[in-house]
């Protein structure tokens, strides 16, 4: 219970400084043209508001709403989420967004977007000079593979080196998934350079297995906890676990999840001792352990630097980040992609249990970057339907009709309505199936 609090409480405390950032960023250009902001809340208040203010001589009400599903800032003479029928239909002042040129309104509906990927940089660059730039050099790091990897062609030790003659850097999000969408991946193996010609559905049959592709961490122990499963089953320090119930799990990022899905039964694992390989049974408990400490290999590289020198490097890392959730956002388009689709309590997962000012910093600075591509994608009642809308302004010199706003505005209201629910259904289904 104490672990979910915690996941929960970053979880709230991020999704805040992130809405309130994003709502920012459409204020301050709305402001900048003179355009009026009725009211600037975090969270949504249909009915009533937790708490409220109007500061004297202020045109804008600042508040707290109480279903935590975002924010917004009303803005005069906008068709938007408050659906505002009357105050449309009055005669269009000089204050209302409808009256201002479309590249002042271009510039205000991007604005959230804008500040979300600044936060991004601003929380990478202040992480870099703090803790350093940590990470495993790809391209100089012997890996361990799973076994749909196997299938395509690798074998453990392979060093990566390229992807479709792109050069591989890092052991990240970024480099992996170009590694899956490639066609022709260069390894170093047994200090020669070999090319892998992965099969046109690789990256369908990676995504199926749901494991990952690769470790640098092979599942060796280290130390056995006295009187736990592992000990009581007669495995030894230094022995290697090469499989669980047939399947490879040389990488220790196999083993761990092998294990996830075995929770509270036997399996068979196939263990090499020396030069032995013998055949063991184990039970895992019911929190997926079987009682020992893998050996800990570190590969990491960090890079350190100094104030000034930390903002292009974590520019550098933003980039990178974007890069990655920009190329597998058409991922959600597939079946596997929809039936991944997850809410708030996945969000809430990609937390640490504990509290950890880095690892808080690093997911909130991901999900500014994933808050801020989302809300371009071209769907009314986003940021990005607002710009589509715009752009079709700018380039026919027509603006679209208030009606077909409206209609568009409800329309997608009604979509990511359904799509929240359906991705938090989705929390709700893997919880019970676990």
């Amino acid at each position: 219970m104490e672990t979910i609090l915690i996941k929960a409480a970053q979880l709230i405390l991020s999704l805040s400084i992130l809405v309130i950032v994003h709502e920012f960023g459409h204020f301050f250009l709305a402001k900048l043209f003179k355009v009026r902001v009725e009211k600037f809340y975090l969270f949504f208040n249909p009915w009533f508001s937790l708490y409220k203010f109007k500061p004297k001589n202020s045109e804008t009400e600042y508040g707290i709403g109480w279903l935590p599903l975002g924010g917004y800032v009303k803005i005069s003479g906008m068709i938007d989420e408050s659906m505002d029928k009357e105050a449309l239909a009055q005669p269009p002042q000089p204050w209302e967004f409808r009256t201002k040129p479309a590249w002042q309104r271009l510039l205000i509906m991007v604005g959230g977007v804008f500040m979300n990927i600044i936060l991004a940089f601003l929380i990478y660059s202040m992480l870099v000079a703090n803790w350093g730039d940590s990470y495993v050099p790809i391209d100089k790091t012997p890996l361990y593979f799973s076994e749909v990897a196997h299938q395509a062609g690798f074998e453990d030790g392979d060093i990566l080196l390229t992807a479709d003659g792109k050069r591989l850097t890092r052991y990240d999000d970024l480099d992996l998934f170009r590694v899956i969408s490639s066609e022709n991946i260069s390894v170093l193996r047994n200090g020669q350079e070999k090319t892998i010609h992965l099969p046109e559905n690789f990256e369908e049959q990676f995504l199926a297995s749901k494991t990952p592709l690769a470790d640098f961490q092979i599942t060796r122990i280290d130390s056995l906890i006295p009187g736990n499963n592992a000990e009581k089953a007669g495995l030894k320090v230094g022995d290697e676990i090469l499989s669980v119930n047939e399947t490879n799990t040389v990488a220790y990022g196999l083993f761990a999840r092998a294990l996830s899905e075995y929770k509270d039964t036997d399996i068979q694992m196939d263990v090499l001792r020396g030069s032995e390989k013998i055949k063991l049974t184990v039970h895992v408990n019911a929190e997926s352990k079987i009682g020992f400490v893998t050996e800990r290999k570190d590969v990491h590289v960090t890079d350190k630097y100094n104030f000034f020198q930390s903002f292009p490097a974590g520019i550098s890392l933003g980039i990178r980040k974007i890069s990655f959730y920009v190329l597998q956002l058409r991922l959600i388009f597939t079946k596997v992609g929809i039936r991944s689709i997850g809410g708030f309590g996945a969000i809430g997962n990609m937390f640490p249990g504990q509290w950890s000012w880095p690892d808080f910093w690093n997911m909130t600075a991901f999900l500014s970057i994933v808050l801020g591509i989302m809300n371009l994608l071209p769907i009314p009642a986003l940021d990005g339907g607002h710009v589509m809308f715009l752009l079709y302004e700018v380039v026919s010199g027509r603006k679209p009709n208030d009606k077909f706003m409206e209609y568009a505005q409800i329309a997608g209201m009604v979509f990511l309505l359904l799509l929240l629910l359906y991705a938090n259904g989705n929390d709700v289904l893997r919880f019970f199936m676990k």
